[in-house]
């Protein structure tokens, strides 16, 4: 395994661990605009990778589902990037389900070249 992909297991890891430490408390939940669901571990994982992924890799932008509407609308203009969703699943997070997973690609083109699915094990 390359070191790039290690870095990104122990990235995914360090986000479970942070999801796991809210998981296990009452956290706070948002309304995003569309009127979707965001909680408190949605924001905290989406500030661990995206500081973890311009550390590992800076030459790539991040875009993610938490991102504000100015880096949604330059990702047109990126042909190699991070896309990361820090918590797929956040309405069974909310539920305490165990149906999430932290997701982390490098879109190259318009395709994943490289991809962790992080599902978190009761």
């Amino acid at each position: 395994m390359s070191q790039l992909n290690n870095d990104l297991v122990t990235l995914a890891r360090q986000a479970g661990n942070a999801i796991m430490k809210i998981y296990q408390k009452d956290f706070e939940i948002y309304d995003k605009l569309d009127s979707s669901p965001l909680t408190e571990a949605d924001l905290a994982v989406h500030h661990i990778l995206v500081n973890g992924l311009n550390k590992l890799e800076p030459r790539y932008p991040v875009l993610s589902e938490e991102s504000d509407e100015n880096i949604k609308s330059k990702r047109y203009d990126w042909n190699t990037y991070w896309l990361i969703d820090p918590i797929d699943g956040t309405k069974e997070f909310i539920k305490k389900n165990g149906a999430f997973s932290v997701n982390i690609a490098l879109i190259q083109d318009g395709k994943a070249i490289l991809g962790i699915e992080s599902t978190l094990v009761f």
